[in-house]
């Protein structure tokens, strides 16, 4: 069942426990996140997820060109963090290569955090990833982010083309414990080294979108990214489960969650409405079993869709706020006071780049205009 709020629209709170007004010190970002307090709440940093979309009637080159303008706007515009998630065999998405284009993104902005959200370790030995993480972080030092996750991030003969299997995914705590052990300094006689990447200070999320790695997390005492913006079925628990059960590690003294959130923003609701089409398209295109690169949007979204596709995205992008630049600082800030996150990470998979730049541009805004008001 979904709630809705003016420009916003989530799944109904469960219900969980939040602990009081923390400090909060992650990546060497300290912030003060105060959970009860409404101007605190607006305080909490955003961040973008990028995909590096590939639009039909483009291609991956100018999906590249047009990751790197953004990232360079981002950068400008004070956000945080920018992200590249990994996936493979999709027509839509060209990021397969998640390490390479972070090097790239890194060394083409300035200030900005470029990171992995995320590595999907199944496909990778730890060492492998160790060392390349060691790599950029040597390159861009204090700059680079490590969020790793469990899934594949591609279908099972891809899996296999990869040459590590899905079974792998068992192991994922024990290759995520090894890829650690590897970022610490080396000991004497230590037999297998990352070079680069030991003694080097490499900031490791847990990425998830069930309780599995809300309880991993936790136990490590690792940051924890949530995929809500397109699996929120699982994000109350989860954020309930990670903070009740977390524990103090020496990276980390306090829980700090990351929520992902859709966000399209433009001069009016409608258009808003508009663009996010192409990103109901792609999921419907993903569950007819026909991935595709990112389609034009469309004046109808009915027109396309049977109305059993309607409910499940609908239900897979419940966590999503459009809206003209108004409406998208009230949803998320409704958002923010509803599940209260340390921070935002926002998505957006619209057609036209110039458009998409402006959504993230009027996201950023109205979120300043939220906490000067």
């Amino acid at each position: 069942m979904a709630r809705r709020y003016r420009g916003f629209t989530a799944l109904r709170a469960t219900g969980i426990s939040v602990p009081p007004s923390t400090l909060a010190s992650v990546s060497g970002h300290p912030h003060t996140v105060g959970i009860s307090s409404w101007n605190a709440c607006l305080m909490i940093p955003l961040s973008i997820l990028d995909l590096a979309p590939v639009c039909e009637g483009s291609d991956t080159t100018a999906a590249f060109a047009n990751m790197l303008e953004l990232a360079q706007q981002a950068d400008a515009l004070g956000y945080r963090r920018f992200w590249l998630a990994e996936h493979h065999n999709m027509p839509g998405i060209a990021s397969a290569a998640t390490a390479v284009l972070i090097g790239h993104v890194a060394g083409g902005t300035q200030r900005i955090r470029v990171g992995a959200g995320g590595i999907m370790l199944p496909n990778h030995a730890p060492l492998q990833a160790a060392e390349q993480f060691g790599t950029l972080a040597s390159l861009y030092p204090d700059r680079i982010d490590l969020g790793l996750g469990r899934a594949p991030g591609t279908d099972q003969p891809t899996a296999r083309a990869l040459r590590r299997y899905f079974d792998s995914a068992d192991q994922f705590p024990q290759d995520v414990r090894e890829l650690l052990h590897y970022f610490e300094p080396a000991q004497p006689g230590q037999a297998v080294q990352a070079v680069p990447g030991a003694g080097l200070r490499v900031p490791v999320w847990i990425l998830g979108s069930s309780l599995f790695g809300a309880r991993l997390a936790a136990s490590l005492g690792l940051p924890y990214a949530f995929a809500s913006h397109f699996a929120p079925d699982s994000m109350d628990e989860a954020l309930a489960v990670y903070r009740r059960d977390f524990r103090e590690s020496a990276t980390l003294k306090r829980p700090h969650a990351m929520l992902a959130l859709n966000v399209v923003a433009s001069e009016s609701e409608a258009e808003s409405r508009r663009l996010f089409t192409s990103q109901q398209q792609s999921f419907v295109n993903l569950r007819r079993g026909n991935p595709g690169r990112i389609p034009p949007p469309v004046d109808d979204i009915d027109t396309f869709w049977q109305p059993h596709e309607k409910v499940g995205v609908e239900r897979a992008l419940a966590c999503t706020v459009l809206g003209d630049a108004q409406q998208v600082g009230e949803g998320i800030a409704a958002f923010v006071d509803r599940h209260q996150p340390d921070e935002l990470l926002l998505t957006a998979n619209i057609y036209d780049h110039r458009a998409r730049m402006r959504s993230f541009e009027l996201a950023m805004q109205a979120w300043h205009a939220r906490h000067a008001a």
